[in-house]
């Protein structure tokens, strides 16, 4: 389902932070946190979803007072996407420039985005249902 028009401001790993006012890659040309490895890694990826406060757990699943982000990593183990889970358990991602969407989590899987890799969550402080 279409949640949002086309914005080429930022991407999913922003979206997944709730960010819609910057693009974040770890390159020159676009934001990156500070203190989190400069590189496509799922590694470097899990630093930046911490400096938001977010810390790895087990599962995609709903749990009550939580938020999530999962990352996906292509089959060379490289980062691809990201998507932040909703309080009814579907998830939300932004399509690169192009339009945000919610749907289950296992419906990006696949050659494009590859799998999910990594799961975080954090204490859920305010809705994030946008």
């Amino acid at each position: 389902m279409i949640t949002s028009p086309e914005d080429a401001r930022y991407n999913c790993i922003a979206w997944g932070a709730g960010d819609q006012g910057k693009w974040w890659e770890p390159h020159p040309q676009y934001f990156w946190p500070e203190g989190s490895p400069v590189e496509y890694t799922v590694a470097a990826y899990a630093s930046v979803y911490s400096c938001r406060g977010y810390e790895e757990c087990d599962s995609h699943t709903v749990e009550q007072g939580y938020e999530k982000v999962a990352v996906f990593a292509n089959k060379e183990g490289v980062p691809t996407h990201a998507a932040r889970q909703l309080a009814t358990g579907y998830w939300t991602v932004k399509l690169g420039k192009f339009v945000d969407i919610e749907h289950a989590l296992e419906d990006l899987e696949g050659e494009t985005y590859g799998r999910v890799t990594l799961v975080l969550r954090r204490g859920r402080t305010r809705s994030m249902s946008v």
